[in-house]
């Protein structure tokens, strides 16, 4: 495993959000779903398509929190703009389970 240094680690901007929208991906490729997340006034609402359809249901990701990378460029997923990459862990049968804090911390508060 490559080692990196703070500042390369700092390169990698992860926020936290609150999904304040979330609908099923009816062109993508494995279960997805559509987000938008809130990231605070800094940095506004993002979107992300995002492989959770298996595990989460779009109505109880909304006003959830989540972790996101926000300094990626914007990628086209079957005809949605993905501006964020949501951060998650695949369990057992590789459902991922996302990422998020444990308790209400400020929208756009930055992950180190």
């Amino acid at each position: 495993m490559a080692t990196l240094t703070m500042e390369e680690f700092l390169r990698v901007d992860m926020r936290v959000g609150r999904v304040v929208r979330a609908e099923p991906h009816p062109r993508a490729r494995r279960p997805s779903l559509c987000l938008w997340i809130d990231f605070g006034p800094e940095i506004g609402v993002r979107t992300s398509s995002a492989q959770l359809a298996d595990r989460y249901r779009p109505e109880e990701l909304v006003g959830s929190l989540v972790i996101a990378v926000v300094n990626f460029p914007p990628k086209n997923v079957a005809g949605f703009v993905s501006e964020v990459l949501v951060l998650g862990v695949p369990d057992e049968a590789g459902r991922v389970v996302l990422l998020r804090p444990d308790a209400e911390v400020p929208l756009g508060g930055r992950v180190f």
